[in-house]
């Protein structure tokens, strides 16, 4: 399987460089994964709804140029379907047997993801109601796929 990790914005804190870097590493036996990043969209503090709109408008129209077009889009929204680590497996295992070999895992700036990107999604996943830093995102999206992984071949996971 190939899973694209696609992020807006550039992640500075070298924490979570290195656990994300640990958990790609840990994946490798499993799938190909890359990670990409697009340039978040310079924008004021106090921006009005129409401002809000561009800003998104642009970041989505960069992640649109990196998405396949075999690939199942998950878009990260909080307003998406929140699932179990097993459904999540579940999920993953489903689109492996059923030829969806490319999946791509799209997480938006600060702002969210544009409508186009969303509706862009076959499906949106959301890890809760509670709003977490998109850089934050990224190490718990890929310590969840990892997790899947090893739920689906019943190995164990250390705690």
């Amino acid at each position: 399987m190939h899973i694209q990790v696609l992020a807006v914005g550039k992640l500075k804190e070298s924490y979570l460089v290195q656990g994300i870097a640990e958990y790609v590493k840990r994946l490798g036996p499993y799938a190909k994964v890359q990670l990409i990043e697009v340039p978040d969209e310079k924008a004021p503090e106090n921006m009005s709804p129409a401002e809000e709109q561009q800003v998104k408008g642009k970041e989505g129209e960069r992640v649109l140029a990196q998405l396949r077009s075999d690939a199942f889009v998950v878009a990260l929204a909080i307003d998406g379907k929140a699932l179990s680590s097993e459904q999540l497996a579940q999920q993953l295992d489903q689109l492996a047997t059923y030829g969806r070999s490319q999946v791509a895992f799209v997480i938006g700036g600060s702002l969210g993801l544009s409508d186009e990107v969303l509706r862009r999604a076959d499906m949106r996943l959301s890890f809760g109601r509670m709003t977490l830093p998109h850089q934050l995102m990224r190490l718990v999206l890929v310590e969840q796929i990892y997790r899947a992984f090893k739920i689906n071949r019943g190995e164990p996971y250390h705690k």
